[in-house]
């Protein structure tokens, strides 16, 4: 039987992203399907006044590309947005590119890569989108709580945040972790695991 996941990403994660790529190597190797959906670190961290500056000033920037997204799948289908988010992914993290100001070249040749009409990088200077936004957002985070950013899994019902997870694991090993996190989320009372990240991303 068909296992069912959904996934929430902000494209300007990287873990997001490792976790991601996990994700598709889990459908591989496992009887599973996946629906992706996007979140959002702006929303998430709004009003917040204990961000790094730094981090503060971005999160508009990090706005564009969500709103992009939702764009896609609105006039294009829920399809188009694991490819699009590839594209953008590969660009900002594995080729080191990062996200610019959200609304540059990297969206633009996310775009045509895909396929997907130039006219949507309009999407990003608009808040026409931010009512589906945060009802995507909001989706994801209910299931989870408000301590916790992206990635956002739903496996059969249940939710975690994470897992997080460097370099993402292949073949047989990305399915033991899946087999793993299906016997927590079937686990009564469940909640979490934890342990301090020492080490960043290896997008390999």
């Amino acid at each position: 039987m068909t296992a069912s996941a959904d996934f929430w990403f902000d494209p300007a994660c990287p873990w997001a992203w490792m976790t991601s790529r996990w994700m598709l190597e889990v459908e591989r190797v496992r009887d599973v399907t996946t629906t992706w959906h996007v979140m959002s670190l702006s929303v998430l961290n709004e009003g917040r006044d204990d961000l790094d500056p730094k981090y503060k000033a971005n999160l508009a920037n990090l706005l564009g590309p969500v709103r992009v997204l939702i764009a896609a799948e609105q006039a294009h289908g829920n399809e188009v947005l694991l490819p699009l988010y590839t594209a953008l992914g590969t660009r900002i993290h594995v080729q080191g590119r990062g996200i610019g100001d959200g609304k540059g070249d990297v969206v633009k040749e996310a775009l045509a890569e895909v396929g997907l009409p130039a006219s949507l990088i309009e999407a990003a200077d608009t808040d026409r989108y931010d009512d589906a936004v945060r009802k995507s957002h909001q989706a994801g985070i209910e299931l989870v709580g408000m301590d916790v950013g992206t990635p956002v899994i739903s496996v059969e019902g249940t939710a975690f945040f994470g897992p997080v997870v460097t370099p993402a694991p292949k073949g047989e090993a990305a399915g033991k972790l899946w087999d793993g996190v299906r016997l927590v989320a079937g686990t009564e009372g469940f909640f979490e695991i934890k342990r301090t990240r020492d080490r960043g991303p290896i997008f390999d």
